[in-house]
């Protein structure tokens, strides 16, 4: 779930600056490219540390 999560948000990190790349008007600013980064960090980071729980306890 939250792997599919950072995963979403990274697309939309690239369509968005595939857009403003293309000459087109981007729907994010920098503020909110630097925001959807964060949050695909700490989506990724969080699955990351929630599969090594997982890992850890099957063990």
């Amino acid at each position: 779930m939250l792997l599919a999560l950072a995963g979403g948000l990274f697309a939309v990190f690239v369509i968005n600056v595939s857009i403003g790349s293309f000459g087109g008007t981007p729907f994010f600013g920098n503020v909110g490219e630097m925001l959807c980064l964060f949050a695909v960090s700490v989506a990724f980071t969080a699955a990351v540390l929630k599969k090594e729980a997982e890992r850890k306890a099957g063990k």
